[in-house]
């Protein structure tokens, strides 16, 4: 599924996407590694890089990264966010037209992003644009909803305000997605634990940072920051809530042969 509005949805949630998003765990430059052979002088296109939460974690590894983003004002937060990185760089484009030259990077990477692609044209550019062998890293934030009192009030909230919430969050993609872009026994998966903590003007913020969150001005605005701070008291402790996610991390290759299955 993809969305008419996909590069210009986050346009008005740029301070608090910057502020109170989740980054990636540490540990999946280790897993790249393993997995995918990633090294450190291996050149990057983090594409929709957003505000630049993932290119941090590998310009930190020592990568060049090109941040590849359609979203003016989110490219322009990702530039300021990683101001101090030499190896940083950042284009206007989209996953089906990175403007990128063919054969130029190692790794693909797409965090919080790959649900607003179309695949087929999405596939073509990235086997354009990739070195042979190169490698293809699709991963997101999951929250965990069914562990924690938080966790299932929380998507409670989601669904009783959100605006589009349930069409979002079910275009996720999953295996059988991940299977036909890449191609059957073409890719792995696997997940690393992830959190993050907030007293209640983070949680508000993360909240506001979510592009089907109503917006200060719609009806369901004030009912539904009523009913987050309800959330908050009911679930605090020592004035912080935890929320707990998975990062789901798919990789694979382009260039083998497919199996239509």
């Amino acid at each position: 599924m993809t969305f008419a509005d996909a590069k210009q949805r986050f346009s008005s949630r740029v301070a608090d996407y910057v502020r109170y998003r989740p980054g990636y765990p540490q540990a999946l430059v280790d897993l790249l590694g393993r997995e995918c052979g990633l090294e450190r002088g291996h050149v990057i296109a983090d594409i929709g890089s957003g505000t630049g939460l993932l290119s941090k974690l590998f310009l930190e590894n020592g990568n060049r990264v090109i941040g590849v983003e359609p979203n003016a004002d989110m490219r322009a937060a990702g530039r300021e966010f990683l101001a101090g990185h030499s190896n940083f760089s950042t284009v206007d484009g989209s996953s089906e037209a990175t403007t990128l030259p063919g054969s130029s990077v190692d790794f693909i990477t797409a965090a919080q992003a790959f649900h607003w692609f179309e695949p087929e044209a999405t596939r073509r550019e990235f086997e354009r644009i990739l070195k042979p062998g190169g490698a293809v890293v699709v991963l997101w934030n999951d929250r965990r909803i069914d562990e924690t009192a938080f966790g299932r009030a929380y998507e409670d909230l989601l669904l009783r305000y959100g605006t589009d919430y349930t069409r979002v969050r079910e275009a996720y993609p999953e295996a059988a997605q991940m299977k036909r872009f890449f191609g059957a026994g073409n890719f792995g998966r696997s997940e690393l634990p992830n959190h993050q903590e907030f007293d209640f003007d983070g949680l508000a913020g993360r909240l506001r940072s979510s592009s089907y969150a109503p917006k200060e001005g719609d009806a369901n605005y004030e009912p539904m920051t009523a009913a987050l701070r309800s959330l908050f008291e009911a679930n605090q402790k020592f004035g912080r809530v935890r929320m707990e996610y998975t990062t789901q991390i798919y990789f694979g290759w382009l260039d083998a042969a497919r199996t239509a299955e």
